[in-house]
């Protein structure tokens, strides 16, 4: 798989903002209900369409405050533990934005531990929308932001009734999308920086991380990440290989993704053996069309049997 690996780093694109090319759905006959590991689909599309329904999840909103304060209340009664890293931003418009990073940890006795992240604000403006009008609207992010915390919240439901074999931390990062992508880049994944900075314990070093971003789309496709193939390809073997054997490599595709920044990066350049799992293949990105319609019970399903999998199965 390696050999793989390395083919199609050397026929892939390389990327440094968001993009992506399209794809078509799996043929596996997993439902939205719950999975062979017990993961629900259905549970995560509810979980995030209770995302949605605050409103766009923009740092420093009323919608916001409401959203962090959901997450931290569903998971303190999942996890063992919950830490919130409270901490204000100034970016390039010199206002002050009050962030949080939401940390949930399962079995935190355990020295060997994964880090799964995701985040969990939405996007202020909808700079690739048609009109100019829709372009200054903000995403309302079901699919770019929901998507991970209801995934997240499901792997919750479960995690506390079967107890992983690895300690867990789930990580919810806020101020991912605020600015740009660049180049050059400014004001985007905030909070994954500082939690790179202010990690939970000192010497704080996972066996590996996963960061799941826009893993909702309908027509769900997910290429290699080539940031993570470059630094951590062992770590991309793992997951792309847990999908293949539960029957998902045709959506967990062996091709190049291209270099994507998000969230691992920082983590990537703080030694943290972290890679990337997302789909890029959605013609709603980063517009006002990221509504709940154009995501899947299905979908979060697939994935979310995959990270339940790597972390509970012997």
């Amino acid at each position: 798989m390696l050999l793989m690996l390395a083919f199609c780093f050397f026929i892939g694109c390389k990327r440094d903002v968001k993009e992506g090319s399209a794809a078509s759905p799996s043929a596996s006959s997993t439902t939205g209900g719950s999975t062979v590991t017990g993961f629900s689909g259905t549970a995560a599309y509810n979980y995030a369409k209770a995302q949605v329904d605050f409103g766009p999840r923009v740092p420093g909103t009323i919608a916001a405050k409401k959203a962090g304060d959901w997450i931290i209340n569903q998971m303190r009664s999942r996890a063992d533990t919950v830490i919130v890293q409270a901490f204000n931003y100034k970016p390039k418009d010199g206002r002050i934005l009050p962030l949080r990073n939401i940390l949930a940890r399962f079995r935190p006795e355990l020295t060997d531990r994964v880090l799964y992240l995701t985040h969990w604000d939405s996007r202020p403006v909808s700079e690739s929308a048609a009109t100019e009008a829709e372009k200054k609207m903000p995403v309302p992010g079901a699919n770019d932001g929901a998507s991970g915390v209801g995934m997240f919240v499901a792997l919750g439901d479960v995690l506390r009734k079967t107890r992983p074999n690895v300690g867990v931390d789930l990580l919810f990062t806020d101020g991912e999308d605020y600015g740009n992508f660049g180049p050059p880049e400014e004001d985007v994944l905030i909070g994954s920086k500082y939690f790179a900075n202010h990690l939970p314990a000192p010497g704080y070093k996972p066996l590996y991380g996963v960061l799941w971003d826009m893993i909702g789309d309908k027509d769900l496709r997910i290429p290699y990440e080539m940031n993570s193939f470059q630094q951590v390809p062992e770590v991309v073997s793992r997951v792309w290989q847990t999908a293949a054997d539960m029957g998902y490599g045709n959506i967990f595709v062996q091709e190049s993704g291209g270099a994507i920044t998000d969230d691992h990066v920082p983590l990537l350049n703080a030694g943290l053996r972290v890679i990337d799992v997302i789909d890029l293949t959605y013609p709603a990105h980063h517009t006002p069309q990221d509504t709940m319609d154009k995501i899947s019970a299905r979908s979060l399903g697939i994935v979310g049997d995959v990270a339940t999998a790597l972390v509970t199965r012997k």
